[in-house]
């Protein structure tokens, strides 16, 4: 039987980084301490989310790849022996700047990145501002531990790249995501909002008969600009198993560090009961290419 520990951290940020990225340590070594083999940290980690105003100083927390973060966070993977998966603003050249998740073997090197395809642009949430589409397509990483598919956020609304994923291989779908509330909605409407997201991802677990992670940051973070209330990430940070069951899921409201014991060897069963991609009918498939059918 393949079992392996993964390790969630769902965290407050601060103004400060050297603050979160002692924060990061701190809570990497605890999960490493507890036999966690694989550990994923949320969208953007290092800093607060920025992209709630556009403001071109704000390019100034983007850094190469590799460069100091990778540095960091390769020593860390290394030192705890663990695979690792981070999220980090990447500068790629100048004007030219991604949302890039780097996953970091038990050795430190950089065993693979993936950069964020689909970029929002929505009140509080201005990534497009900041932000390239990514090039690399939807692969997924091979590691140690296992085959991933990571990919970040707002790529996780889209059935499309979990497929994809899957199709190559993927034996687990991996989300580092920054998402939470917009002070103007009602509870019954945040409430919505927050099972939607869960519910989407569940959807993906079972479609493509593989688990999904989802690691999300918590905690308020103001608006710069003054002109909305900021946003109450709602944390929530979850597991689901191949058949969309919830194996774990972190608090909506406080930090959290988070070992979860998953059963990879489960998926190959899942898959003989429910043959989804036996069934596929991929020769009728050719308007998913189109971006509206008339």
């Amino acid at each position: 039987m393949k079992r392996i520990k993964i390790g969630l951290i769902q965290q407050s940020n601060s103004e400060n980084v050297k603050d979160n990225l002692r924060k990061l340590h701190d809570n990497i070594s605890a999960l490493a301490e507890h036999g966690a083999e694989l550990v994923i940290l949320q969208e953007l980690h290092n800093s607060l989310y920025f992209c709630q105003v556009e403001n071109t100083d704000n390019f100034d927390l983007a850094e190469p790849i590799p460069g100091p973060s990778t540095d960091f966070f390769g020593n860390l993977a290394k030192k705890y022996g663990i695979v690792l998966v981070t999220s980090l603003f990447e500068k790629r050249a100048a004007g030219l700047y991604h949302n890039t998740a780097v996953v970091f073997e038990k050795d430190g090197s950089i065993v693979g990145i993936y950069r964020k395809n689909h970029i929002p642009d929505d009140p509080a949430y201005y990534e497009k501002f900041y932000f390239t589409p990514g090039d690399l397509g939807f692969h997924p990483i091979q590691t140690s531990i296992g085959k991933l598919g990571v990919q970040i956020c707002w790529d996780q609304w889209y059935p499309e790249g979990a497929r994809l994923m899957a199709l190559q291989g993927a034996e687990l779908l991996i989300y580092p995501t920054a998402i939470g509330y917009e002070s103007s909605d009602t509870p019954e409407e945040q409430a919505r909002q927050r099972e939607a997201w869960i519910t989407v991802q569940r959807g993906h677990a079972v479609a493509n008969g593989i688990p999904v992670i989802a690691v999300n940051r918590v905690g308020w973070e103001s608006d710069p600009s003054g002109q909305t209330n900021g946003i109450q990430f709602w944390g929530s940070s979850f597991v689901a198993g191949p058949q969309g069951e919830i194996i774990a899921q972190g608090p909506n409201d406080r930090e959290i560090n988070m070992l979860v014991d998953i059963d990879l060897e489960r998926s190959e069963n899942v898959r003989r009961w429910w043959p989804f991609f036996r069934d596929r009918r991929v020769d009728e498939f050719e308007g998913l290419t189109k971006r509206f059918i008339d």
